[in-house]
């Protein structure tokens, strides 16, 4: 059913719903749109409408190929809506779920373009704050470009800034999407450009490998995981384009390259990318604890997991999904906009092990998994088999060389041996 969005714009149908509103298909003067209609309760909050308001020039002036463009918001009584371009196609996160990884040429190309978008919304003062696959949209209806890539370009600029406002969040919650978080925000410092290309190098890492480098578990573990814990290389890239990655990764903000830099810099890439087949690697273990305690923290911050909720439910802990309020269904721990405390430095320095789950060979058991166990028992029995069959077989093999020592004698040899008579 149609719906009136402002004085200018109908939204028609919904196309996706998010942690932060619903995207509608919609028409403005000028044609198709993509309108973001936020939360009510978000819309409710005047401290956060006037803000709304103070963003418009920042967010209508970001003019890039490879940034979805803002063309109005609009703030008319419970209404608080973004109205984009339209973009005829899918999210990466969409292609991720249907493709598992991509090839290293596509996933690089479409990183650049991400990075060219960031470059401009930088050069604008703009940081974008939640960069992950959720918020990088491929154009269908652009040309193909290195490894058959889509065009990509970045959404959602401005909308987690509006939310992290400091009515909503105070000094001791951190608000963004786990896997993505870059260490200088998990310990309480400004967002600043350096935190975009960040999360960047992980989706570029995500894409290549089918999991990000610091995630699983509860996102406890993963925030300690961000501070403490250096990446692990993936097996089968160039080392120039590895050593991109861990620049981009690096703990320290001003270790990192510019968005600027890193567009060209993957761009470079590309050549030595082409044909090269998506890497063959399984994604190690998650842990199953977690930096916090989830059952001390308040119900609005973390939920617990009881004994009563059976195996199934710690599974799913384990795999990544996690409810983040008592009692809710479990979410994504890369949904947008999650609102987490911010662990205190004791908590993010313990039982670091220095280096991230490394991945494993594709085919390869889990560590701890019941097929691992089972291949280790087979080991030990096949060794031990071995063994003694070895040892048998040495026995044997003495035996028979002394027994042909004595079979090989002559008879003077005997008599030669003999004692002497008296």
């Amino acid at each position: 059913m149609a719906r009136k969005i402002g004085s200018r714009y109908t939204a028609h149908q919904i196309l996706g719903r998010g942690s932060a509103g619903t995207v509608w298909l919609g028409e403005g003067p000028e044609g198709p749109v993509a309108i973001k209609l936020l939360r009510e309760d978000l819309a409710s909050d005047q401290e956060l409408v006037g803000r709304f308001v103070q963003e418009r020039t920042a967010l209508l002036g970001l003019d890039h190929p490879h940034v979805v463009g803002v063309r109005d918001l609009v703030v008319d009584g419970n209404d608080l809506a973004l109205v984009m371009d339209l973009v005829r196609g899918t999210d990466l996160r969409t292609r991720l779920d249907r493709d598992r990884r991509l090839a290293p040429e596509a996933a690089v190309a479409i990183v650049a373009d991400v990075a060219d978008g960031l470059a401009a919304a930088h050069a604008a003062g703009v940081v974008h704050r939640d960069v992950k696959p959720e918020n990088v949209l491929l154009d269908m209806q652009g040309p193909l470009g290195p490894g058959g890539a889509h065009p990509a370009l970045l959404t959602d600029f401005g909308v987690a800034k509006l939310i992290d406002s400091p009515r909503r969040t105070r000094a001791t919650k951190i608000i963004g999407t786990p896997d993505y978080l870059a260490p200088e925000i998990i310990e309480g410092l400004p967002p600043r450009a350096a935190v975009d290309i960040y999360a960047l190098a992980t989706v570029l890492y995500e894409l290549l490998a089918g999991f990000t480098p610091f995630g699983g578990g509860h996102p406890g573990a993963v925030l300690r995981r961000h501070v403490t814990e250096t990446v692990v290389p993936l097996p089968g890239i160039p080392e120039e384009l590895w050593q991109l990655i861990v620049q981009c990764l690096a703990k320290a903000p001003a270790s990192r390259l510019r968005a600027s830099e890193l567009g060209v810099r993957l761009r470079e890439q590309l050549p030595v990318l082409a044909g090269m087949p998506p890497l063959d690697v399984d994604e190690p273990e998650s842990e199953a604890e977690g930096a916090y305690d989830a059952a001390s923290q308040p119900e609005s911050e973390a939920a617990g997991v009881s004994s009563a909720q059976g195996e199934s439910e710690r599974e799913r802990v384990r795999r990544g999904a996690v409810p983040l309020v008592r009692g809710a269904a479990p979410d994504s721990n890369r949904d947008t906009h999650t609102s987490m405390r911010v662990p205190a430095p004791d908590e993010l320095a313990g039982g670091a092990r220095g280096t991230a789950r490394a991945p494993r060979a594709s085919g390869a058991p889990r560590p701890g998994s019941a097929r691992h166990r089972a291949m280790a028992r087979r080991r030990r029995v096949t060794l031990g088999t071995a063994a003694v069959v070895l040892a048998a077989a040495i026995g044997v093999g003495t035996w028979v060389a002394t027994s042909g020592d004595n079979a090989d004698a002559t008879p003077q040899d005997t008599k030669n041996s003999a004692p002497a008579s008296p």
